[in-house]
């Protein structure tokens, strides 16, 4: 078992992820309304807000690394927009660029909209359940669909499946019982998965799926 990296400051994220000072600045602002919603319910568990560079940021920015030329993203149960809004905000300025986050929470959406409004951060809000957005037109062409703590594998992924083509990459941020998550999820589903470990916490892994298809159905 892998050991995890300390990220505990903007200089250790600085260190970890090699971003610009205008993004670490974004994300210092990020931070600060995190902790200034923190009366919002559920927004994040409260014993987390000290360790953000982490456990929400850290912990979203290494999707990247798995999916470096992928330019619009969906993200499904944004809540406090992990990891949708840190991979915005780390892809800010690059062509093409858009994060689709899915908060069906209207008080979370309020943060999401203030955390891009201040931020600049290249998001398109859904405050809606991720069930009736399935159709529209704009969320046609997907390159990465992202979740975390939503829903075990198999619900997981019959959420996501609307939104996989061929070359969509389904990527999963999952706890010590990933493995058991994907053996379960086989029963429902084809695909291909790949486990990768957690640059923040040594016992959880990343889920990467790919080539999903319902079972029964060639």
């Amino acid at each position: 078992m892998g050991r995890s990296l300390k990220i505990d400051s903007p200089e250790a994220f600085v260190a970890a992820f090699n971003v610009s000072r205008e993004t670490i600045s974004r994300l210092e602002t990020y931070a600060s309304l995190l902790q200034r919603w923190s009366h919002v319910k559920d927004l994040v568990a409260p014993g987390t807000l000290d360790e953000v560079w982490s456990r929400h940021f850290a912990d979203s920015a290494q999707l990247l690394d798995l999916a470096p030329d992928a330019r619009v993203w969906l993200d499904l149960g944004s809540g406090a927009g992990f990891p949708g809004m840190v991979v915005a905000i780390l892809l800010a300025g690059r062509d093409g660029v858009r994060v689709h986050l899915v908060e069906s929470n209207a008080r979370k959406c309020a943060f999401l909209k203030d955390v891009a409004r201040q931020t600049g951060a290249p998001v398109d809000l859904y405050p809606q359940r991720i069930q009736t957005i399935a159709t529209q037109d704009r969320l046609a062409r997907i390159d990465v669909v992202t979740a975390r703590a939503l829903a075990p594998l198999g619900d997981l992924l019959e959420l996501a499946a609307p939104f996989f083509r061929s070359e969509t990459v389904g990527l999963f941020l999952k706890g010590r019982t990933a493995a058991d998550e994907v053996r379960d999820a086989g029963t429902r589903w084809h695909f291909e998965a790949e486990l990768h470990q957690s640059l923040t916490d040594s016992e959880a892994r990343i889920v990467a799926i790919r080539n999903l298809k319902p079972r029964g159905r060639s």
